[in-house]
């Protein structure tokens, strides 16, 4: 196999794609939410979904560590997104529920989240989308 060089790879152009999108991702959202970002919309959608799901959990649906989804309910919770309590069952854990001001936000997101896709994808077909997502798992199921 032939080497080449790191920014002529298709895992550059994923990884510049990615963080192309998060970027114009996020300078949407800041126009209609001051205080949240990406990530943390994504948590905040994720606990509104599934209230039961574990920080582990969270963390591993967003590819984040531990560390960085805790930092990042503290500040949904003292942005008054989030509200947490002490588990009833396991008082070592802690139970999150999404608030109203938060449920409102979510509302608010789901317009510019689904724009945002609209908007990434101009262009691309379905049978271009399902290609890519065929390819990319692929390749996902190479490296697991």
């Amino acid at each position: 196999m032939e080497f080449h060089f790191p920014t002529q790879t298709i895992f550059y152009t994923i990884e510049n794609t990615i963080k192309l999108y998060r970027k114009t991702s996020q300078k949407r959202i800041q126009e209609v939410v001051k205080d949240i970002t990406v990530d943390q919309a994504l948590v905040l959608i994720i606990i509104d979904g599934k209230p039961e799901s574990t920080q582990i959990e969270i963390a591993d649906l967003l590819f984040k560590d531990f560390a960085s989804i805790t930092r990042m309910i503290n500040l949904l919770v003292k942005n008054d997104h989030l509200n947490r309590a002490t588990n009833k069952s396991d008082r070592r854990r802690s139970t999150l529920s999404v608030t109203k001001k938060g449920s409102k936000t979510i509302e608010v997101l789901k317009p510019i989240i689904n724009s945002n896709r609209a908007f990434a994808l101009k262009g691309v077909n379905q049978k271009e989308q399902k290609v890519l997502e065929t390819t990319l798992r692929k390749i996902i199921f190479n490296c697991s």
